[in-house]
């Protein structure tokens, strides 16, 4: 491997994940916007993120997923300092933002309702993680004292005229208003990119640092959100003005609870 194609701004790599990618081509992700730096392999995928959402009862999720989900296999976690580092196999597929997908948005929204679906059907009987409103919100408390939260990536509605005057009184409105917890499966940040597929179905999940056993509803929210803005022309690519992503919910077979689609939307621009 070329080591001026593998620079951390952490720092060095911890000595026993440098020997396992030793000789091994990279190139570092552009896609994810999660603040962590992800750099992918031939057959792996290297993690390093200086938050502490990724930590150890996040890979212990991830190892109770092998064999219920099609998800990255854990190869070695190690922490250095403040610094997580997670050395994973690499899933196949498209990451379901890929233009394949959204020039095709029936498609792509077929394939977003059978992840829901997949991600709901598992079984939580001894998942070792539980992210329901109390975990999240003590979270997003620590992100708001800590001066953590990015207010420049908000939706404009968020935060300023018309909308909350800082994090401090989002995350009071929250607390204020959670709601009733649904429990399922939960990836915790469903969006486009941490969906991957093939061959038209789905074919596995990445980016799993916020999983565990959370309500139906901030999974629906967060790929809804992510449906909505590939198509928008917020990321650019490929726009779709008329397409309206409440399809995902038609391809459900739901009906929308709109209070905590937006608690959970609204939640997530604390983290």
């Amino acid at each position: 491997m070329d080591d001026r194609a593998l620079q951390f701004e952490y720092g060095a790599l911890p000595e026993n994940i440098a020997r396992l990618i030793a000789g091994r081509r990279c190139e570092k992700d552009g896609v994810g916007r999660s603040g962590a730096e992800i750099f992918y392999l031939d057959d792996y995928v290297l993690k390093a993120v200086k938050y502490r959402i990724e930590n150890e009862d996040a890979v212990r999720v991830m190892r109770w997923l092998e064999g219920r989900l099609p998800v990255p296999e854990v190869i070695c976690f190690e922490r250095r300092g403040d610094i997580q580092y997670l050395l994973m196999s690499r899933v196949p597929g498209r990451m379901t933002c890929d233009t394949y997908y959204t020039e095709r948005p029936e498609k792509l929204t077929a394939l977003l309702a059978e992840a829901l679906n997949m991600l709901w059907s598992v079984d939580t009987a001894g998942c070792p993680r539980v992210m329901d409103a109390d975990a999240l919100l003590a979270e997003a408390g620590y992100r708001v004292e800590n001066r953590l939260v990015d207010t420049d990536g908000a939706e404009a509605s968020t935060f300023g005229k018309g909308g909350f005057a800082g994090p401090e009184a989002l995350l009071k409105w929250l607390e204020d208003n959670r709601p009733d917890f649904e429990p399922v499966f939960s990836h915790g940040d469903l969006c486009l990119p941490n969906i991957l597929a093939q061959e038209d179905r789905v074919s596995g999940f990445v980016d799993l640092g916020g999983a565990g056993i959370g309500d139906r509803w901030r999974d629906a929210a967060l790929c809804r959100r992510s449906l909505r803005h590939n198509l928008d022309g917020t990321y650019g690519g490929t726009v779709r003005p008329d397409f309206d992503a409440d399809e995902l919910f038609v391809e459900l077979g739901i009906r929308p609870d709109r209070d905590k689609l937006r608690w959970y939307t609204l939640l997530d621009e604390l983290f």
